[in-house]
């Protein structure tokens, strides 16, 4: 049995969760509302504020999914109640990030500055230097799991951290491992 798939999800007081035909799952709470098509085959039961995951063989298919469908559901009631958050840092001489309206104007090394626009559902927060030795933080909150965690790897992506001196964007727990530069010659 799956370690994940057989727990139960509480579900909060203010979410109101639905099951429609062919396992579409709406999960609505206080920060938004989650609509999600999960595999058909699996057993998804709404009783007395807990959902749990029900697998209808021991197929390796259906083995597969049965935890990974408890976890989106759980990821959809986490997102409407408290919302998901990552935080990438900007390190490097001139690089900066500016949020204009609500999209960022991101500076890392390029000859212009880079725009980016947020999609539905995603918001950009950046946080000012209190040193110069410190780098600069931009957070990105959303309800959706998926899209927070892919938006900030599309930021991450244009200027990947570099293992000489550490210059580019990095997630805050991202640990970079960094190189000895040139050793120079003996004489």
């Amino acid at each position: 049995m799956s370690r994940i798939g057989k727990k139960p999800i509480p579900v909060p007081r203010g979410v109101e969760v639905t099951i429609a035909e062919g396992n579409v799952v709406t999960v609505k709470g206080p920060k938004g509302t989650l609509i999600q098509r999960l595999p058909p085959e699996m057993i998804i039961t709404h009783e007395n504020g807990v959902i749990t995951v029900a697998r209808p063989s021991d197929q390796k298919q259906h083995r597969a999914l049965h935890g990974l469908t408890r976890s989106l559901i759980a990821n959809m009631v986490t997102g409407v109640t408290e919302g998901y958050q990552r935080v990438l840092e900007i390190t490097g001489i001139g690089y900066r990030a500016v949020r204009e309206g609500k999209n960022l104007i991101l500076q890392v090394g390029f000859s212009h500055p880079i725009r980016v626009t947020p999609p539905e559902g995603i918001t950009f927060e950046v946080m000012e230097r209190r040193s110069a030795n410190e780098p600069q933080q931009v957070i990105i909150r959303g309800i959706d799991k998926q899209k927070v965690g892919e938006e900030a790897a599309k930021l991450r992506a244009l200027r990947p951290p570099e293992p000489y001196k550490g210059y580019g964007i990095k997630y805050r727990e991202e640990r970079v491992r960094r190189k000895a530069g040139k050793a120079g010659k003996a004489r």
